[in-house]
């Protein structure tokens, strides 16, 4: 029986920013978004594609028009919900300190995901820290617009793909090049794997690793991958790196260590930066996926491993 699960922020914006040829919000069957607050805040602002949860003689209703039983990811948020337990609501005397006397009060977002796992096929979604927290950290993904049209969906470009929260993300040339991405997420330093040259932190070499490889079937990577580690680790996202793949994987055997030290070193800056790896793009491949440092195509591909003992210590 389907279940529910806790998804992070970066889960989320992860999952609204899959690609193929066009944004994956086309599909019908891809995600359903669902907001349990109240109609006021929903109207002041939610998540781009979320749908609002009516209520009758307060009950929530089911949404109109979503099989959700075909729906892959069906993701449910309110104000703040951060854990699946659920409230105890005192009576009205509150005398009681031991529990006895409380009533078990489900929060809104964990309510509705009940009802919902009766219908669905996958885990019903429940958003960490609901929308307070998910608008601190992607502001840029909130809106007012209630209804989407399938051709504005078809226009909507979607941002790089985060792989270490906050500091690592993925995308394409493209989204390398784009004023509107660099700021929304704060990028402060480049890794371009392309022959193409993009137009920010040219001529700073403590900001921008320009890997120049061919846009061909035999080109290789993993001759760079000391010197893009090395990039990663004046950057100061070294350990942020390995602290992911240690969460995601559990601790392994070190395969490899980060090597002798390049005379170039000193010449650059620790920022605590947020890095954009970006890659030039094949026309109808499918965009990077969720979880894995992969380009737009298999021969530029580094496999999750690779990076797991590139930074092992």
């Amino acid at each position: 029986m389907p279940r529910l699960v806790l998804c992070e922020p970066t889960e989320l914006y992860n999952i609204l920013n899959q690609v193929t040829k066009l944004s994956r919000l086309i599909e019908p069957n891809y995600l359903c978004l669902l907001d349990v607050r109240s109609k006021r805040e929903y109207d002041e602002s939610h998540v781009i594609t979320a749908l609002h949860v009516k209520k009758k003689m307060n009950e929530y209703l089911l949404p109109e028009s979503v099989d959700l039983e075909c729906v892959k990811y069906c993701v449910v948020y309110d104000n703040n919900t951060s854990t699946l337990e659920v409230l105890l609501k005192d009576d009205d005397d509150g005398s009681d300190s031991d529990g006895a006397g409380k009533d078990v009060m489900p929060r809104a977002a964990i309510q509705y995901g009940r009802m919902l796992t009766r219908l669905t096929c996958h885990p019903v979604y429940i958003l960490k820290g609901g929308y307070e927290r998910f608008s601190g950290m992607y502001h840029f993904l909130r809106t007012q617009k209630i209804i989407w049209m399938p051709q504005e969906l078809d226009a909507f470009q979607p941002y790089p793909i985060e792989i270490v929260p906050g500091k690592v993300f993925l995308g394409n040339f493209s989204q390398a090049c784009d004023p509107k991405i660099q700021k929304d997420l704060k990028i402060k330093a480049h890794i371009n794997v392309s022959m193409e040259t993009g137009p920010f932190f040219a001529g700073e070499a403590d900001r921008l690793l320009h890997i120049q490889i061919e846009d061909s079937p035999e080109a290789q990577i993993l001759p760079f991958l000391r010197h893009l580690c090395h990039f990663t680790e004046v950057l100061g996202l070294c350990q942020e790196v390995q602290k992911q793949h240690v969460s995601k994987l559990g601790a392994g055997d070190s395969a490899a260590g980060m090597g002798e030290d390049y005379p170039w070193r000193f010449h650059h800056k620790h920022h605590g930066s947020t890095l954009l790896i970006s890659t030039a793009p094949v026309k109808g491949a499918e965009g990077p996926r969720l979880g894995a440092f992969c380009g737009w195509r298999a021969r530029v591909c580094i496999p999750r491993l690779v990076w797991k003992k590139a930074f092992a210590t």
